[in-house]
Protein backbone atom coordinates (compact mmCIF):
# COMPACT_ATOMS: atom_id res chain seq x y z
CA UNK A 1 0.00 0.00 0.00
CA UNK A 2 2.93 2.63 0.90
CA UNK A 3 4.49 2.00 -2.73
CA UNK A 4 1.04 2.43 -4.31
CA UNK A 5 0.15 5.92 -2.34
CA UNK A 6 3.45 7.19 -3.29
CA UNK A 7 3.10 6.60 -6.55
CA UNK A 8 -0.37 8.22 -6.47
CA UNK A 9 1.25 11.31 -4.98
CA UNK A 10 3.47 11.82 -7.93
CA UNK A 11 0.72 12.70 -10.05
CA UNK A 12 -1.55 15.55 -9.72
CA UNK A 13 -5.07 15.08 -10.73
CA UNK A 14 -6.83 18.15 -9.21
CA UNK A 15 -5.37 21.77 -10.30
CA UNK A 16 -7.03 24.79 -8.43
CA UNK A 17 -6.25 27.79 -6.64
CA UNK A 18 -8.76 29.46 -4.12
CA UNK A 19 -6.93 33.52 -3.25
CA UNK A 20 -6.03 34.04 0.41
CA UNK A 21 -5.62 37.73 0.08
CA UNK A 22 -6.77 40.55 -1.90
CA UNK A 23 -3.64 41.80 -3.87
CA UNK A 24 -2.43 38.37 -5.60
CA UNK A 25 -2.36 39.24 -9.10
CA UNK A 26 -0.76 36.29 -10.15
CA UNK A 27 0.05 32.61 -8.18
CA UNK A 28 2.28 29.64 -9.96
CA UNK A 29 0.37 26.31 -9.08
CA UNK A 30 2.62 24.11 -7.07
CA UNK A 31 3.75 21.23 -8.17
CA UNK A 32 6.79 19.86 -6.85
CA UNK A 33 8.25 18.16 -9.62
CA UNK A 34 5.13 15.79 -9.99
CA UNK A 35 3.36 15.10 -13.23
CA UNK A 36 0.25 16.49 -14.25
CA UNK A 37 -2.23 13.17 -15.12
CA UNK A 38 -3.94 13.43 -17.93
CA UNK A 39 -7.76 13.74 -17.71
CA UNK A 40 -6.86 15.45 -14.41
CA UNK A 41 -9.62 18.37 -13.31
CA UNK A 42 -8.61 21.96 -13.49
CA UNK A 43 -10.93 24.29 -12.08
CA UNK A 44 -10.95 28.08 -13.07
CA UNK A 45 -12.99 30.11 -11.31
CA UNK A 46 -14.81 33.72 -11.71
CA UNK A 47 -12.20 36.40 -11.53
CA UNK A 48 -9.15 33.62 -12.58
CA UNK A 49 -7.60 32.72 -16.02
CA UNK A 50 -5.18 29.29 -16.03
CA UNK A 51 -2.21 29.85 -18.33
CA UNK A 52 0.30 26.48 -19.26
CA UNK A 53 3.38 26.80 -19.53
CA UNK A 54 5.56 24.55 -21.12
CA UNK A 55 9.51 24.94 -21.03
CA UNK A 56 9.33 28.68 -20.78
CA UNK A 57 6.82 28.94 -23.81
CA UNK A 58 3.46 29.69 -22.81
CA UNK A 59 0.89 27.54 -24.24
CA UNK A 60 -2.78 26.73 -23.82
CA UNK A 61 -4.61 29.59 -21.42
CA UNK A 62 -8.14 28.59 -20.39
CA UNK A 63 -11.10 31.26 -18.99
CA UNK A 64 -13.15 30.47 -16.24
CA UNK A 65 -14.96 27.22 -16.11
CA UNK A 66 -14.50 23.14 -14.85
CA UNK A 67 -12.04 21.21 -17.51
CA UNK A 68 -10.93 17.38 -17.91
CA UNK A 69 -7.69 17.67 -19.30
CA UNK A 70 -7.00 15.74 -22.56
CA UNK A 71 -4.68 16.62 -25.90
CA UNK A 72 -8.39 17.39 -26.94
CA UNK A 73 -8.46 20.64 -24.92
CA UNK A 74 -4.50 21.24 -24.96
CA UNK A 75 -4.09 21.99 -28.58
CA UNK A 76 -1.22 24.00 -28.21
CA UNK A 77 0.45 21.65 -25.24
CA UNK A 78 0.03 18.76 -27.28
CA UNK A 79 1.72 20.14 -30.08
CA UNK A 80 4.84 21.12 -28.02
CA UNK A 81 4.66 17.43 -26.46
CA UNK A 82 4.63 15.95 -30.36
CA UNK A 83 1.40 14.19 -28.89
CA UNK A 84 0.05 13.48 -32.85
CA UNK A 85 -2.10 10.49 -31.75
CA UNK A 86 -3.52 11.03 -28.54
CA UNK A 87 -0.87 10.00 -26.44
CA UNK A 88 -2.30 9.83 -22.58
CA UNK A 89 0.76 9.78 -20.64
CA UNK A 90 1.12 12.66 -17.46
CA UNK A 91 3.04 15.31 -18.73
CA UNK A 92 5.27 18.14 -16.72
CA UNK A 93 4.03 21.64 -17.13
CA UNK A 94 3.98 24.81 -14.75
CA UNK A 95 0.22 26.32 -14.33
CA UNK A 96 -0.03 30.18 -13.75
CA UNK A 97 -3.04 31.69 -12.39
CA UNK A 98 -4.33 35.01 -13.03
CA UNK A 99 -6.34 37.28 -10.83
CA UNK A 100 -8.15 39.17 -13.14
CA UNK A 101 -10.45 41.18 -10.66
CA UNK A 102 -10.61 44.72 -10.14
CA UNK A 103 -8.12 45.85 -7.71
CA UNK A 104 -9.73 48.59 -6.08
CA UNK A 105 -8.30 51.76 -4.18
CA UNK A 106 -4.96 52.08 -5.00
CA UNK A 107 -3.03 55.29 -3.86
CA UNK A 108 -1.24 57.96 -5.94
CA UNK A 109 0.38 60.78 -5.36
CA UNK A 110 3.14 63.63 -6.26
CA UNK A 111 6.06 62.73 -4.62
CA UNK A 112 7.43 65.79 -4.81
CA UNK A 113 5.21 69.12 -5.64
CA UNK A 114 4.74 70.33 -9.01
CA UNK A 115 6.07 73.48 -10.64
CA UNK A 116 3.37 75.57 -11.69
CA UNK A 117 3.10 78.98 -13.50
CA UNK A 118 -0.28 80.45 -11.95
CA UNK A 119 -1.72 83.87 -13.22
CA UNK A 120 -2.63 85.18 -10.13
CA UNK A 121 -0.17 84.27 -8.33
CA UNK A 122 2.89 83.87 -10.40
CA UNK A 123 5.15 80.21 -9.78
CA UNK A 124 3.81 78.28 -7.47
CA UNK A 125 3.70 74.22 -6.35
CA UNK A 126 1.04 71.87 -5.62
CA UNK A 127 0.33 68.65 -4.93
CA UNK A 128 -2.51 66.61 -6.03
CA UNK A 129 -3.62 62.89 -4.85
CA UNK A 130 -6.00 60.33 -5.67
CA UNK A 131 -6.68 56.83 -6.16
CA UNK A 132 -7.38 54.39 -9.31
CA UNK A 133 -8.33 50.80 -10.07
CA UNK A 134 -6.84 48.45 -12.49
CA UNK A 135 -7.41 44.67 -13.78
CA UNK A 136 -5.54 42.29 -16.05
CA UNK A 137 -7.01 41.71 -19.11
CA UNK A 138 -4.24 39.70 -21.19
CA UNK A 139 -2.89 37.35 -18.84
CA UNK A 140 -0.02 35.77 -21.26
CA UNK A 141 1.20 39.40 -22.09
CA UNK A 142 1.03 40.45 -18.32
CA UNK A 143 2.80 37.46 -17.84
CA UNK A 144 5.65 37.58 -20.63
CA UNK A 145 6.56 40.94 -20.24
CA UNK A 146 6.17 41.45 -16.44
CA UNK A 147 6.00 38.60 -13.77
CA UNK A 148 8.20 36.59 -15.92
CA UNK A 149 9.25 33.61 -13.46
CA UNK A 150 7.86 35.08 -10.13
CA UNK A 151 5.98 32.31 -8.83
CA UNK A 152 3.63 34.80 -6.75
CA UNK A 153 3.39 38.49 -7.98
CA UNK A 154 1.15 41.22 -5.91
CA UNK A 155 -0.35 44.86 -6.90
CA UNK A 156 3.15 46.13 -4.80
CA UNK A 157 5.68 45.02 -7.37
CA UNK A 158 3.93 46.99 -10.14
CA UNK A 159 1.73 50.00 -8.30
CA UNK A 160 5.20 52.32 -7.97
CA UNK A 161 5.80 51.88 -11.85
CA UNK A 162 1.64 52.57 -11.87
CA UNK A 163 2.23 55.88 -9.86
CA UNK A 164 5.08 56.43 -11.83
CA UNK A 165 3.15 56.84 -15.19
CA UNK A 166 0.16 58.45 -13.41
CA UNK A 167 2.24 61.52 -11.96
CA UNK A 168 4.19 61.96 -15.33
CA UNK A 169 1.00 62.67 -17.39
CA UNK A 170 -0.85 64.25 -14.34
CA UNK A 171 1.40 67.17 -14.41
CA UNK A 172 2.06 67.43 -18.26
CA UNK A 173 -1.55 67.61 -17.94
CA UNK A 174 -2.34 70.01 -15.36
CA UNK A 175 0.52 72.50 -16.85
CA UNK A 176 -0.88 72.42 -20.33
CA UNK A 177 -4.14 73.09 -18.99
CA UNK A 178 -3.08 76.37 -17.17
CA UNK A 179 -6.04 76.57 -15.03
CA UNK A 180 -5.82 78.92 -12.15
CA UNK A 181 -4.97 77.30 -8.78
CA UNK A 182 -8.09 78.65 -7.19
CA UNK A 183 -10.50 77.21 -10.09
CA UNK A 184 -8.57 73.67 -9.75
CA UNK A 185 -11.03 72.07 -7.40
CA UNK A 186 -14.11 72.88 -9.99
CA UNK A 187 -12.02 70.63 -12.42
CA UNK A 188 -11.56 67.54 -10.69
CA UNK A 189 -13.52 65.45 -13.07
CA UNK A 190 -12.34 67.08 -15.85
CA UNK A 191 -8.66 66.17 -14.86
CA UNK A 192 -9.76 62.15 -14.29
CA UNK A 193 -10.71 61.75 -17.39
CA UNK A 194 -8.93 63.42 -19.36
CA UNK A 195 -5.71 61.98 -17.57
CA UNK A 196 -7.40 58.31 -17.43
CA UNK A 197 -7.92 58.20 -21.33
CA UNK A 198 -4.09 59.05 -21.53
CA UNK A 199 -2.83 56.68 -19.10
CA UNK A 200 -5.73 53.86 -20.41
CA UNK A 201 -3.40 53.31 -23.69
CA UNK A 202 0.08 52.95 -21.35
CA UNK A 203 -1.44 50.21 -19.25
CA UNK A 204 -2.59 47.61 -22.84
CA UNK A 205 1.13 47.62 -23.30
CA UNK A 206 1.26 45.66 -19.88
CA UNK A 207 -2.02 43.46 -20.49
CA UNK A 208 -3.71 45.93 -18.32
CA UNK A 209 -6.66 47.90 -18.25
CA UNK A 210 -7.56 51.24 -16.03
CA UNK A 211 -10.53 50.71 -14.75
CA UNK A 212 -11.17 54.40 -12.94
CA UNK A 213 -9.26 57.03 -12.24
CA UNK A 214 -10.04 60.18 -9.86
CA UNK A 215 -8.17 63.01 -8.43
CA UNK A 216 -9.39 63.07 -4.88
CA UNK A 217 -6.75 66.46 -3.66
CA UNK A 218 -4.76 69.30 -5.20
CA UNK A 219 -3.24 71.90 -2.18
CA UNK A 220 -1.06 74.23 -2.28
CA UNK A 221 2.38 73.94 0.47
CA UNK A 222 1.67 74.75 4.08
CA UNK A 223 2.87 78.49 3.99
CA UNK A 224 1.21 79.56 1.03
CA UNK A 225 -1.80 77.98 2.06
CA UNK A 226 -1.48 80.21 5.75
CA UNK A 227 -1.27 83.12 3.74
CA UNK A 228 -4.05 82.35 1.16
CA UNK A 229 -5.86 82.15 4.81
CA UNK A 230 -4.85 85.53 6.19
CA UNK A 231 -6.08 86.74 2.94
CA UNK A 232 -9.42 85.70 2.95
CA UNK A 233 -9.61 86.82 6.24
CA UNK A 234 -8.80 90.18 5.35
CA UNK A 235 -11.26 90.42 3.12
CA UNK A 236 -14.48 88.38 5.09
CA UNK A 237 -13.34 91.41 8.01
CA UNK A 238 -13.64 94.40 5.70
CA UNK A 239 -13.82 97.21 7.97
CA UNK A 240 -11.46 97.39 10.05
CA UNK A 241 -12.14 100.15 12.21
CA UNK A 242 -15.63 98.27 12.89
CA UNK A 243 -13.79 95.30 13.25
CA UNK A 244 -11.62 97.04 16.20
CA UNK A 245 -14.63 98.15 17.61
CA UNK A 246 -15.76 94.96 17.62
CA UNK A 247 -13.15 93.25 19.28
CA UNK A 248 -12.78 95.99 22.00
CA UNK A 249 -16.16 95.22 23.17
CA UNK A 250 -15.22 91.76 23.27
CA UNK A 251 -12.52 92.68 25.47
CA UNK A 252 -14.40 95.15 28.00
CA UNK A 253 -17.24 92.28 28.05
CA UNK A 254 -15.37 89.79 28.57
CA UNK A 255 -13.26 91.98 31.46
CA UNK A 256 -16.73 92.85 33.09
CA UNK A 257 -17.58 89.07 33.75
CA UNK A 258 -14.54 88.19 35.30
CA UNK A 259 -14.43 89.03 39.21
CA UNK A 260 -11.67 87.82 39.96
CA UNK A 261 -9.39 90.40 37.41
CA UNK A 262 -9.44 92.90 40.08
CA UNK A 263 -7.18 96.20 39.75
CA UNK A 264 -5.82 94.70 36.06
CA UNK A 265 -9.27 93.50 34.59
CA UNK A 266 -10.77 97.37 35.66
CA UNK A 267 -7.38 98.57 34.69
CA UNK A 268 -7.79 96.91 31.25
CA UNK A 269 -11.27 97.76 30.94
CA UNK A 270 -10.76 101.59 30.84
CA UNK A 271 -7.71 101.48 28.38
CA UNK A 272 -9.79 99.31 26.23
CA UNK A 273 -13.08 101.77 26.88
CA UNK A 274 -10.83 104.89 26.18
CA UNK A 275 -9.04 102.80 22.67
CA UNK A 276 -12.65 101.77 21.37
CA UNK A 277 -13.64 105.58 21.99
CA UNK A 278 -10.67 107.12 20.30
CA UNK A 279 -11.47 104.67 17.77
CA UNK A 280 -15.42 105.93 17.50
CA UNK A 281 -14.71 109.43 17.36
CA UNK A 282 -12.07 109.01 14.53
CA UNK A 283 -14.72 107.20 12.38
CA UNK A 284 -17.44 110.08 13.48
CA UNK A 285 -14.72 112.58 12.13
CA UNK A 286 -14.32 110.79 8.92
CA UNK A 287 -17.87 110.52 8.55
CA UNK A 288 -18.54 113.86 9.52
CA UNK A 289 -15.70 115.34 6.60
CA UNK A 290 -17.90 115.42 3.39
CA UNK A 291 -21.10 117.15 4.95
CA UNK A 292 -18.36 119.89 6.21
CA UNK A 293 -16.88 120.53 3.02
CA UNK A 294 -20.58 120.58 1.55
CA UNK A 295 -20.86 123.27 3.93
CA UNK A 296 -17.77 125.21 3.46
CA UNK A 297 -16.06 124.36 6.67
CA UNK A 298 -13.35 122.13 7.43
CA UNK A 299 -9.44 121.61 5.73
CA UNK A 300 -9.33 123.52 2.28
CA UNK A 301 -8.27 121.18 -0.65
CA UNK A 302 -4.55 120.72 -1.56
CA UNK A 303 -3.04 122.53 -3.78
CA UNK A 304 -2.88 122.46 -7.46
CA UNK A 305 0.66 121.33 -8.84
CA UNK A 306 2.52 124.27 -9.85
CA UNK A 307 3.01 124.56 -13.46
CA UNK A 308 6.50 123.20 -15.56
CA UNK A 309 8.29 123.44 -18.45
CA UNK A 310 11.09 121.32 -19.99
CA UNK A 311 12.88 123.85 -22.41
CA UNK A 312 15.18 122.94 -25.15
CA UNK A 313 18.73 125.41 -24.26
CA UNK A 314 21.80 124.53 -26.56
CA UNK A 315 20.42 121.34 -28.33
CA UNK A 316 20.06 119.76 -24.59
CA UNK A 317 16.60 119.00 -22.74
CA UNK A 318 16.82 121.32 -19.66
CA UNK A 319 14.15 121.56 -16.54
CA UNK A 320 11.55 121.51 -15.45
CA UNK A 321 11.11 124.53 -14.68
CA UNK A 322 8.20 127.26 -12.95
CA UNK A 323 6.68 129.79 -14.48
CA UNK A 324 8.94 132.19 -12.14
CA UNK A 325 12.12 130.50 -13.49
CA UNK A 326 11.16 130.81 -16.80
CA UNK A 327 10.22 134.84 -16.67
CA UNK A 328 14.18 134.77 -15.60
CA UNK A 329 15.29 132.98 -18.31
CA UNK A 330 13.21 135.08 -20.82
CA UNK A 331 14.28 138.25 -18.89
CA UNK A 332 17.96 137.36 -19.25
CA UNK A 333 17.27 136.02 -23.09
CA UNK A 334 18.19 132.51 -22.89
CA UNK A 335 14.42 131.68 -23.21
CA UNK A 336 12.44 133.12 -26.25
CA UNK A 337 9.49 132.49 -28.34
CA UNK A 338 10.89 130.58 -30.77
CA UNK A 339 12.51 128.19 -27.79
CA UNK A 340 11.40 124.73 -27.78
CA UNK A 341 9.33 123.66 -24.77
CA UNK A 342 6.75 120.44 -23.59
CA UNK A 343 4.79 119.45 -20.47
CA UNK A 344 2.96 116.36 -19.19
CA UNK A 345 0.05 116.15 -21.62
CA UNK A 346 1.50 118.03 -24.69
CA UNK A 347 1.77 115.83 -27.97
CA UNK A 348 4.76 117.00 -28.82
CA UNK A 349 7.73 119.77 -28.32
CA UNK A 350 6.44 123.53 -29.36
CA UNK A 351 7.43 126.70 -29.56
CA UNK A 352 7.22 128.82 -26.57
CA UNK A 353 5.39 131.84 -28.40
CA UNK A 354 2.73 129.50 -29.37
CA UNK A 355 1.52 127.69 -25.65
CA UNK A 356 -1.00 130.33 -24.05
CA UNK A 357 0.62 129.84 -20.97
CA UNK A 358 3.71 131.12 -21.59
CA UNK A 359 1.97 134.37 -22.16
CA UNK A 360 2.44 136.02 -18.96
CA UNK A 361 5.81 134.72 -18.60
CA UNK A 362 6.68 136.83 -21.98
CA UNK A 363 4.66 139.56 -20.84
CA UNK A 364 6.48 140.34 -17.80
CA UNK A 365 10.11 140.24 -19.84
CA UNK A 366 11.66 143.76 -21.64
CA UNK A 367 11.32 143.88 -25.44
CA UNK A 368 14.80 142.97 -26.62
CA UNK A 369 17.96 145.67 -27.08
CA UNK A 370 17.54 147.49 -30.08
CA UNK A 371 20.77 147.38 -31.98
CA UNK A 372 22.96 151.05 -31.38
CA UNK A 373 22.77 153.72 -33.79
CA UNK A 374 24.62 153.75 -37.33
CA UNK A 375 28.11 156.00 -36.28
CA UNK A 376 28.01 159.15 -39.32
CA UNK A 377 30.21 158.63 -41.86
CA UNK A 378 30.17 155.41 -41.81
Amino acid sequence: MGIINKLRKEFIDIIEWLDPSNDIIVHRFERYQNEIKMGAKLTVRESQVAVFINEGQIADVYSPGMYTLTTENMPILSTLKGWKYGFNSPFKAEVYFVNTKKFLDNKWGTPNPVMLRDAEFGPIRIRAFGNYEFRVTDAASFIRDIVGTDGSFTTEQITNQLRTIIVTRFTDAVAEAKIPVLDMAANYNEFSELIGKIIMEEYKTYGLEMTKFLVSNISLPPNVEEALDKRSSMGIIGNMGQYTQFQAANAMEAAATNPGGGGASEGMGMGMGLAMANTMMTNMNQSNQPQQQQQGGGTPPPMPPALTFFVVVNGQQAGPYDLNTLKQMAAKGSLSKESLIWRDGMPNWTAAGQVPEMTQVFAAAPPPIPPPPPVPGT
